[in-house]
């Protein structure tokens, strides 16, 4: 859609279009005798994360979806009037996964509450590597996403932080979990892809680095912290690097909120 300047107007969400939803157009349907297929909203939604957890977001199409379902590619948009609508709902769908802490429960430390909203965060990017994509594509302002982003708020509002810095300080927590989880995420890609479990993969490399003479001598003491890797259990060592992380990020919000109070 263009302006008035002619440039065009930047898509917004479908959860502020304020439109009603595409399954208006069933009666439609019904009346040009498009089947359906014993379609609703919720099975396409669910049959598009199952696609994009097993396909990616590359496969994804809308011709696609509608071969899973057994139905037309119209039929699909009887329900849905685009594919960024389609991506927007499933991204949401899966952001309700995360479990949620109780702000209101004061006998919880809001350092563990955020911790487990972190780690929450960093298991959906993850199991769901097309979300880290999404994420920065779209506003992500569906109703379990903004249920997830008001609890985080009303966590760090009991965490003492001035109310000015509430949202730098969650940018930082996020931002770290985001870049983690997306680097986690595909490095596990590229182990499947190669058809390789995460520490032979890892092997691989390592010894075509060691090969290297010229990097060896640049590079020594990075390939000698990569090294020590090689022989432990990556699963594991993913948890304690997020551990680590993680832990530095809480402490950092800490210090940095008695550091502002005692000035």
């Amino acid at each position: 859609m263009a302006s008035s300047s002619g440039a065009r107007e930047p898509r917004i969400s479908v959860w502020l279009t304020g439109e009603k939803p595409a399954p208006r157009r069933r009666a439609e349907a019904e009346l040009t005798g498009e089947q359906t297929g014993g379609l609703d909203r919720e099975k396409i939604v669910a049959t598009t994360v199952r696609l994009l957890d097993a396909e990616g977001l590359a496969k994804f199409s809308m011709r696609r979806l509608a071969a899973e379902l057994g139905v037309t590619a119209m039929s699909v948009y009887w329900y849905v009037d685009t594919k960024d609508d389609l991506l927007e709902l499933a991204l949401d769908e899966v952001t309700g996964e995360m479990p949620l802490p109780d702000p209101a429960d004061e006998s919880e430390p809001w350092q563990e509450q955020l911790r487990r909203l972190a780690i929450a965060y960093r298991q959906l990017l993850v199991s769901h590597e097309w979300v880290a994509t999404l994420v920065g594509r779209y506003l992500n302002v569906g109703p379990h996403a903004m249920r997830f982003s008001d609890t985080t708020l009303s966590v760090m509002r009991r965490s003492g932080v001035a109310p000015h810095r509430i949202a730098g300080s969650m940018g930082s927590l996020f931002q770290f979990v985001y870049g983690f989880a997306t680097v986690e995420a595909l490095y596990r890609e590229r182990c499947r892809a190669a058809g390789l479990d995460q520490n032979t993969y890892l092997s691989r490399i390592m010894s075509a680095v060691a090969q290297n003479k010229d990097f060896m001598d640049r590079h020594g003491e990075t390939v000698e912290l990569t090294q020590a890797r090689v022989d432990r259990d990556l699963e594991r060592m993913w948890e304690e690097d997020f551990a680590v992380g993680l832990d530095t990020v809480i402490a950092g919000i800490e210090a940095m909120r008695d550091r502002l109070r005692d000035a």
